[in-house]
């Protein structure tokens, strides 16, 4: 039952921090992409208001992973955007088009479906060596390649945010190992320090990310990315189980929230979510 506390008070006060940095990121200062436009955003009150609601959440989360398995913490932290969607309208009067809502609500069955078939599960002890090659050459390749994207102004919303839950699935899969660690011992692991080296760099395209779409949209792929890299190399890699006789509701929970970042990618395209202005 701890874990579950844990996997609620993160969504909360993720979906607060969602809302704080997307309103903090559109009244950004023209400028650089990137790590500049994050340590820009980091002289912001509200902005340093909501990563400290992301840091909370994230805290949280990190506990839960250490009973929970990745696609049933993941999918619970993903809540966090209907949560943020719902505040966003009820106080800062957004509005969300309706095919934001019907995409929210196909990946939040995707996302039911995962935790649905997920059962408690240790996860698996990951070599430094081989945790720095699995999940430190993807995240550094990432970089180089965004990074190219961006000085050529050529990175769209959809790349980004896919980008910052790619980012953040590393988080995740580094502190599914480590979360059964004592927490004084943390700094001793290497992959502690790829950890929060991979939280920076989905920070900075999660920043970026929010400053040219809609927060709901954005925050959506994100999570989409982030719980399907999750949900595969948990399962295939770190020990996470899945219940007996449900093995199909994985690949069809997997599969709606893909089309969910499909729908939302191709709707960006269309048109301006209103959701993104904060009036």
């Amino acid at each position: 039952m701890t874990g579950y506390l844990e996997l609620a008070a993160s969504a909360v006060l993720y979906a607060l921090g969602i809302v704080a940095q997307s309103v903090a990121s559109r009244r950004a200062d023209e400028g650089g992409g990137g790590l500049g436009l994050l340590a820009r955003l980091l002289r912001d009150r509200l902005y340093l208001l909501g990563f400290a609601g992301q840091v909370g959440g994230f805290a949280l989360a990190f506990l839960a992973r250490a009973e929970l398995p990745l696609y049933l913490v993941q999918a619970g932290s993903s809540c966090a955007v209907g949560l943020a969607t719902l505040f966003g309208i009820a106080v800062l009067g957004w509005r969300v088009r309706a095919v934001e809502i019907v995409v929210l609500v196909v990946m939040a069955t995707g996302l039911v479906l995962l935790a649905a078939a997920a059962t408690p599960s240790a996860a698996h002890d990951v070599p430094p060596g081989l945790g720095i090659v699995l999940f430190g050459l993807p995240l550094a390749a990432l970089v180089l390649i965004q990074r190219r994207l961006v000085q050529r102004r050529i990175a769209g919303v959809v790349p980004l945010a896919a980008s910052a839950g790619l980012a953040f699935a590393v988080v995740a899969m580094t502190s599914r190992t480590l979360a059964d660690e004592p927490l004084l011992t943390l700094p001793l692991y290497p992959l502690a320090w790829l950890m929060i080296v991979a939280a920076l760099v989905g920070q900075s395209y999660l920043a970026l990310a929010l400053r040219r779409g809609s927060a709901t949209s954005t925050v959506a792929t994100m999570d989409a990315t982030t719980v399907v890299l999750t949900s595969v190399i948990g399962i295939a890699a770190l020990g996470d189980r899945i219940t007996p006789g449900r093995e199909w509701w994985v690949v069809l929970g997997v599969g709606l929230v893909v089309t969910g970042v499909l729908l939302l990618g191709y709707s960006g395209r269309l048109a301006k979510s209103p959701a993104q202005v904060a009036r």
